[in-house]
């Protein structure tokens, strides 16, 4: 019985000081510490951000007749609305804008098909919108 208890109380013992040491000695690492403070700021701006309500940002890219300029409304971190000044054709360019427009801010991503038929404006178009959402991240 004593052989077992001398065999078993050190090695505990061992055990203890070896995982406290390492523990404590990483929680009191200044880079550890730096890298937690570090995200928390982050952390807090993009918070900030989010909660920031009616702001435009605005963006550009080529689309099938020249550039594409758009003001993308961001409330609460989600688009609210998109406005659109170009040159595009206004019965084919326009059209799919304007069901651009709905689908990027119902699903409030830009990661969607071009539509078919206008598709240089339509990736001018979601290119634009994700240039200005750029300048929010």
């Amino acid at each position: 019985m004593k052989y077992v208890l001398f065999s078993i109380v050190p090695f505990f013992i061992i055990f203890f000081i070896i995982t406290s040491c390492a523990v404590f000695g990483i929680r009191n690492s200044p880079q550890v510490q730096a890298e937690n403070d570090q995200i928390e700021r982050e952390q807090g701006q993009i918070e900030r951000k989010k909660q920031e309500t009616d702001i435009v940002y605005k963006g550009s890219a080529s689309g099938y007749r020249g550039l594409i300029f758009v003001q993308v409304r961001l409330s609460g971190g989600s688009i609210s609305e998109i406005t659109v000044d170009s040159d595009e054709d206004r019965f084919v360019g326009g059209v799919a804008m304007e069901e651009l427009i709905e689908i990027v801010t119902g699903l409030n991503s830009t990661d969607v098909d071009a539509i078919s038929g206008a598709t240089m404006t339509s990736k001018g178009f979601l290119e634009a919108v994700r240039n200005a959402i750029m300048d929010y991240e």
